[in-house]
């Protein structure tokens, strides 16, 4: 029989590959291999006994589509944010549906990217030899004296792949551009700033001649409808809390001021409040005459009542015995 189809070398070609993979399923997977890495020595040594950081980039890793070990090796913490490293970034852009095409231009005095994002027109960032001057980069220690070319071509990369493939790269930065930026300055413990100082306490009540005197004001108001009862409380009690009976007679003085409807009969009405603030006011006996035809205006009876009682009492003072 040929050896090509013999039992045993067709079983040997169809046979499937067997296939190895360590990305987690859940957190206490992801936190055992966190671990497993961070004893390894082949982890960068940002992770080297780190497996807290192992498992920050285990899971950006998955949320940017990169397995596991691809996570470790293209992740790396600069000034302790996670960056990507600007090959892997390129490869996750080109993966990905939505880009049409990369292409970059480097020179002696500057690097060109053009990028296609799917259904956009084509946008274009560079990066020149003066650019890195006036950063400050172009003589600086390590790869910008040793690659300077790589280095301009890494800058022009992140900028065009980071502007316009944001959602694929998740907002994260490129390493190498990351490694150029200052640490942050350590500026000392914040200030602790405690909750503002509360108000001064209101005196235990209100004062009760400050009250007798405005009480027909606040009445008023509120019978009017300038004012709320919540709104006046609010404010009167930031002097004094009012006692029961202050509430009790504010709220016979609001109902009192509150103007009655007439329309239905077309007859001229007139407040309790209106009433007696004329009959108060009548600085002589004809004055106080024309106030006390006006109590026959008020439709309560109790309210012509005390009006009528009023108005007694101002003859009295008016023309005394």
């Amino acid at each position: 029989m040929n050896a090509t189809t013999s039992p045993e070398t067709t079983a040997l070609a169809v046979a499937p590959r067997q296939s190895f993979d360590l990305s987690p399923r859940d957190f206490d997977e992801a936190w055992r291999m966190a671990e497993y890495l961070s004893d390894s020595d082949m982890v960068p040594k940002d992770f080297k006994g780190k497996p807290a950081n192992c498992l920050v980039a285990i899971q950006w890793g998955g949320e940017l589509g990169l397995k596991t070990m691809q996570a470790i090796q293209n992740i790396a913490v600069i000034n302790g944010r996670p960056s990507l490293w600007g090959d892997v970034m390129l490869a996750l852009v080109r993966a990905s549906p939505l880009c049409e095409y990369v292409v970059e231009t480097v020179t002696d005095q500057g690097a060109t990217c053009k990028v296609k994002r799917r259904g956009e027109p084509e946008q274009s960032r560079e990066f020149t030899a003066a650019d890195a001057t006036a950063a400050g980069l172009i003589n600086k220690d390590g790869p910008w004296k040793q690659y300077r070319k790589r280095m301009l071509q890494m800058r022009a990369r992140a900028w065009a792949l980071r502007d316009v493939f944001t959602d694929v790269l998740k907002g994260l930065n490129m390493a190498a551009e990351a490694m150029d930026m200052p640490p942050e300055k350590f500026m000392g413990a914040a200030d602790v700033v405690g909750a503002p100082p509360p108000p001064p306490a209101p005196a235990a009540t209100y004062p009760a001649a400050d009250f007798d005197k405005n009480l027909p004001a606040w009445a008023k108001a509120v019978g009017t409808n300038k004012k709320t009862r919540d709104e006046l409380l609010a404010m009167v009690q930031t002097k004094g809390a009012l006692t029961e009976d202050q509430l009790q007679r504010l709220d016979a003085a609001i109902e009192k001021a509150k103007p009655i409807d007439a329309s239905t009969t077309g007859e001229v009405v007139m407040t309790y409040a209106q009433v007696a603030e004329r009959l108060n006011k009548a600085d002589d006996a004809d004055k106080l005459a024309v106030a006390g035809i006006l109590i026959a205006t008020v439709a309560d009876e109790a309210q012509r009542k005390e009006l009528t009682e009023l108005y007694d009492r101002r003859a009295d003072e008016l023309n005394p015995a």
